[in-house]
């Protein structure tokens, strides 16, 4: 072979190469990128939001249809933006996920000129281009004018204005700086005196104009970061916001934890919904009130969150969403202002005891090598100072509690016949304790006899690991490597927990 054939034989198994690995583009301008394409399509734009994704996943395909229209809308309105959506399938591309710490599905990071970081915006396609939008433009759009103002507040349901002297000034650098880490809500600033003499305000003033409840709220607090962003995410929900998979991220990406709930059937309810939003108007910035359709189907994990059923009616319940999410039931049936604004006051004011959910305690409990444990005779249990009581949470719909049920009655058998050990098991989703925190699925924790100190088991969910480690009184805990198929896994107990968490 001449060493021009040979030149060109070479150049065309470069070329082949090439073909093979150009970035693919989806019907909707969405890049899918594999292994081999990812660093020529994250280098593509000076921007580019990757969805690491599985196929099974089913906030994975919730999220689809919305991706999708993402792009094209950025695409057709945001032209100017040198911006790109891309996806990954992760089960298949799996180094990739590992690369870039993908343990869920979906998981979103945004690339920026050789940096990464974590998506934080909701998941309609509206939420995604704001939050593109935002972190790839001015954290705040100027208006210069009285009519560049009346557009910008047209434009939206809620936007968010600065009024002052100097872009340079202490006060606007404050709110340019929540700005830019907010990114569900537009800012808009302006350093024109005719602008701010047309709202009648005072330079150096924050406002909000919604299209809800007050149209004009004027912050009057001190100029610093907390307040300011504290009573921005206040005045951007309604006095009283419908629970629905659109406006969870509202409700529970603000700053306020406490969150007033109301079930009932809306059609039925209109008495008690005045009622429900006068005391929201009074206790305005101290909690979320939040009212749930028990009617709608898609509620009905909300519920079962708290233990209610549509048939159970009306009901009233605050939770706080710190990390253990303590609930407080009311008991009150008169639904009126000052019934909700007082429990929701005395709950603020640590006058109520948290209600923990419990299911009546089985006559066979105990006859089983492993015990059923309900919030009744928890405490009783767990809590023997003559017994090591080790008790795996679990959630009935959670897989990888299904796949541990052989494994861990094969345990209770073990040490049916040892006096001093009690294998027991507790459903999370129906029984509730305040000793230990349940974060997901399946959770075990080992209570020891005498000072009955709670160790969580982290270790291999195995009959020889988990053996050891309550022989052992919780001092050895043993880790196994996770095979391929455990690592797939893992990704869908992530999901899991998500699931609880984020319709809860």
């Amino acid at each position: 072979m001449s060493k021009t054939t040979l030149c060109m034989a070479l150049s065309a198994v470069i070329m082949a190469g090439v073909v093979l690995a150009e970035v693919e583009v989806n019907q909707d301008g969405v890049l899918v990128l594999t292994t081999d394409t990812f660093q020529e399509g994250i280098e593509s734009a000076d921007f580019v939001l990757v969805e690491f994704y599985a196929p099974w996943c089913g906030h994975c395909k919730a999220l689809a249809p919305e991706y999708a229209k993402a792009a094209q809308t950025l695409a057709s309105d945001h032209p100017e933006l040198s911006v790109k959506l891309a996806m990954v399938d992760a089960t298949v591309e799996t180094s990739l996920g590992k690369d870039h710490a993908v343990r869920g599905y979906p998981t979103l990071k945004f690339f920026r000129k050789g940096s990464t970081s974590d998506y934080s915006g909701g998941r309609k396609a509206a939420d995604i281009v704001s939050w593109i939008v935002k972190k790839t433009g001015p954290p705040a759009i100027d208006l210069a004018s009285v009519e560049d103002l009346t557009a910008f507040m047209e434009k939206e349901e809620l936007v968010v204005v600065g009024f002052f002297e100097s872009k340079e000034s202490d006060a606007a650098k404050v709110m340019l700086s929540i700005a830019q880490s907010m990114e569900d809500v537009k800012f808009g600033i302006s350093v024109e005196p005719a602008v701010r003499e047309a709202q009648s305000l005072e330079k150096d003033q924050v406002v909000v104009f919604r299209k809800f409840d007050e149209p004009k709220v004027v912050y009057e607090g001190e100029m610093n970061e907390d307040d300011l962003k504290e009573f921005i995410s206040g005045a951007s929900l309604p006095y009283i916001i419908e629970f629905s998979d659109e406006n969870a991220p509202k409700i529970f990406g603000g700053a306020i934890k406490t969150h007033a709930l109301f079930f009932c059937k809306v059609d039925e309810a209109e008495t008690e919904l005045a009622e429900f939003k006068k005391a929201a108007q009074k206790m305005k910035g101290k909690a979320v009130f939040v009212y749930l359709d028990i009617s709608k189907e898609s509620n009905a994990r909300v519920m079962e969150f708290f233990s209610l059923k549509a048939e159970d009616g009306i009901q009233f319940r605050v939770i706080k969403m710190a990390k253990e999410m303590q609930k407080f039931k009311a008991d009150f049936t008169e639904f009126t202002e000052g019934n909700f604004a007082t429990f929701v006051q005395e709950v603020l004011d640590g006058k109520v005891q948290r209600h923990l959910m419990t299911e009546e305690v089985p006559e066979d409990w105990d006859k089983e090598p492993v015990k059923v444990l309900v919030g009744k005779n928890f405490e009783e249990i767990a809590l023997d100072a003559t017994k090591d009581v080790l008790v795996e949470f679990y959630a009935p719909w959670c897989g990888h509690c299904k796949a541990l049920a052989p494994i861990y009655d094969e345990l209770g058998a073990h040490f049916k016949d040892n006096e001093n050990v009690i294998i027991a098991k507790i459903d999370a989703t129906k029984n509730e304790v305040s000793l230990v925190d349940v974060q997901g699925f399946p959770t075990l924790y080992l209570f020891k006899s005498e000072d009955n100190k709670a160790i969580q088991y982290n270790g291999g969910r195995t009959l020889e690991a988990m053996t050891a480690f309550v022989e052992t009184k919780g001092e050895v805990q043993n880790d196994e490597e996770e095979d391929e198929e455990g690592e797939e896994d893992e990704g869908e107990e992530e999901e899991e927990a998500d699931d609880a968490h984020d319709e809860l």
